[in-house]
């Protein structure tokens, strides 16, 4: 099948390389040409703009930074949308807030196509492998029309109701996920001057009740990390503090509060302050506050 493909940066590098080694045809278009020079010599074609690729393929995933990249490389004169887009399928795979597909949803459907929200559990790795969770939104046909595609960049793909459910899950399932780290890191604190091995601490962690499932394939970048050293990144503290942000201004146009994802945010703020915002996410684990990159 011939895929048209918006954004690749690590994830949608990952993504896009595991769809050209099941046989697809890929043409890609990325803000930043030069990240997408290793999927080219893989294969993968380049569209000079989103409009170009959105004219010359019928299905079109994307996954982007944030709200404002989506805006930008869907809208505009050479933006996916700019042209006639009738009976063309969407597959926004970003983390974004649950508003901005439901208004995305609207402007496509205006155009006579369809969007599918399928934001992703996972990093790099299941990317690669097919590994992903798909949390799809969208109306039943959309979603069975994205469907073989989607199964085969994930492990399990669930349809959890119209436009912006997707976006939603995303947000829900990354939450623990996100606080996890820094309940992780208060956790070490306590035995960080016992001279209990971390490597031996980690795993008892990850055979405890204490252990999310997470850390069972990130204890090895946490020692590296607490060893002083950079694991590779995966899903960094930046984006972590991207996707706490999102959660709480969901949560508070909701009415709800989030008080102990609020307390997470400040030490990752922090963090990044001292310059670890580019390190793995479970890389916060290894941050003692005044430490400096």
């Amino acid at each position: 099948m011939d895929i048209g493909f918006c954004g690749t940066g690590r994830m949608g590098t990952a993504m896009v390389l595991r769809l050209i080694d099941q046989g697809h045809r890929l043409t890609v278009w990325n803000r930043t040409a030069a990240k997408a020079k290793p999927l080219l010599e893989r294969g993968a074609r380049w569209a000079a703009s989103p409009a170009e690729l959105a004219r010359t393929h019928d299905l079109v995933l994307s996954i982007l930074t944030d709200t404002r990249a989506v805006d930008s490389v869907y809208g505009g004169a050479e933006g996916l949308l700019a042209g006639a887009a009738k009976g063309k399928l969407f597959v926004e795979m970003s983390t974004l807030p649950p508003e901005t597909i439901r208004r995305l949803a609207t402007e496509i459907r205006a155009k006579g196509a369809g969007l599918v929200d399928c934001p992703v559990g996972g990093t790099i790795g299941p990317a690669r492998d097919g590994k992903l969770l798909g949390l799809a939104g969208g109306e039943p046909a959309d979603f069975a029309r994205a469907r073989p595609i989607l199964e085969q960049l994930c492990r399990r793909v669930d349809h959890l109701g119209a436009n912006g459910n997707g976006a939603a899950m995303k947000l829900a399932i990354n939450l623990p996920l996100c606080v996890y780290w820094e309940a992780l890191r208060e956790a070490m604190s306590l035995i960080r001057d016992t001279g209990i091995d971390p490597a031996k601490a980690l795993e008892i962690m990850t055979e405890s009740s204490g252990g999310a499932n997470a850390l069972k394939s990130r204890a090895g970048k946490i020692v590296t990390a607490l060893a002083g050293g950079s694991p590779d990144v995966g899903f960094d503290i930046d984006g972590i503090r991207k996707d706490l942000r999102t959660m709480a201004a969901v949560a508070n146009g909701a009415g709800l509060e989030l008080p102990v994802t609020a307390k997470a945010l400040e030490s990752y703020d922090a963090a990044a302050a001292a310059g670890w915002g580019g390190r793995d996410g479970s890389s916060l684990v290894a941050w003692r506050p005044g430490a400096k990159a």
